[in-house]
């Protein structure tokens, strides 16, 4: 009963926060806000949120709530308020997507991965540091990718990554594109080959009778001889050679 109470007294208090903060913003703050919202890495949920990579789900769904009240089009006058709102959404979105999440936080580690190799190489130049280092057993470390300096080129090296992944997934969407376009274009093409094929026999088919009837006419001898038409004489069953001219009989 006591935590239930301690929760609501929480959520009150978080409420009082965010009416005293909304009453002290002012309008230039609001513009700012929606400005750079609007000028965000595209791909980054993040950005959007302006949250850092370490951000929980609880933090996601507070600071949401926090900007999209700050750039809500009824209490922001700025004309692409509502565009920014709606940005807000989608990080938000995004971000409780656990795929979605987990493609970007692999991303991240992936960039991460590559800055810590990269100074570890200029660390074998600088003795001085590699000492102090080795030293402080990785706290040195640690507190420099706590820095400004290297969560800027975290941020800088995620956009990096995640704009070659973006590339890569648009070709291979371009190149399947162009594959299923190829394959309707062969399969109309086929499709039309068999039509004509279809179109031919039944007009072959329908012929047929006349055909039939032609052969018929044919075998019985054919039309009769038109009047002054010449035809070939018929042979004489006593030529022995066959022939067409008739021998003179012998008396």
């Amino acid at each position: 009963m006591g935590d239930v109470s301690r929760a609501t007294s929480s959520a009150a208090d978080d409420d009082l926060l965010l009416k005293e903060f909304f009453a002290e913003v002012s309008e230039v703050e609001r513009d700012n806000e929606v400005s750079r919202i609007l000028s965000c890495f595209k791909l980054n949920a993040f950005e959007y949120l302006n949250l850092p990579f370490t951000s929980s789900v609880d933090d996601v769904k507070r600071q949401y709530r926090k900007l999209s009240l700050l750039v809500h089009p009824d209490k922001c006058k700025h004309p692409q308020a509502k565009d920014a709102f709606g940005a807000l959404a989608k990080a938000q979105q995004l971000l409780l997507d656990q795929q979605e999440r987990d493609y970007i936080l692999n991303q991240v580690n992936a960039a991460r991965d590559e800055l810590r190799a990269k100074r570890k190489k200029q660390l074998k130049k600088d003795t001085a540091t590699k000492l102090k280092s080795l030293v402080d057993e990785g706290k040195y470390e640690q507190e420099y990718e706590r820095s400004e300096e290297f969560q800027q080129q975290l941020k800088l090296k995620v956009r990096e990554l995640l704009t070659d992944q973006e590339w890569r997934r648009r070709k291979m969407q371009m190149r399947i594109s162009e594959e299923e376009g190829r394959l309707k274009k062969d399969e109309e093409e086929t499709k039309e080959m068999w039509k004509r094929k279809r179109e031919h026999e039944e007009q072959w088919e329908g012929t047929r009778e006349n055909r039939v009837s032609s052969w018929r006419d044919f075998m019985k001898g054919g039309k009769k001889a038109k009047k002054g038409e010449l035809r070939p004489p018929k042979l004489k069953t006593e030529d022995p050679n066959k022939s067409y001219v008739q021998r003179p009989l012998k008396r």
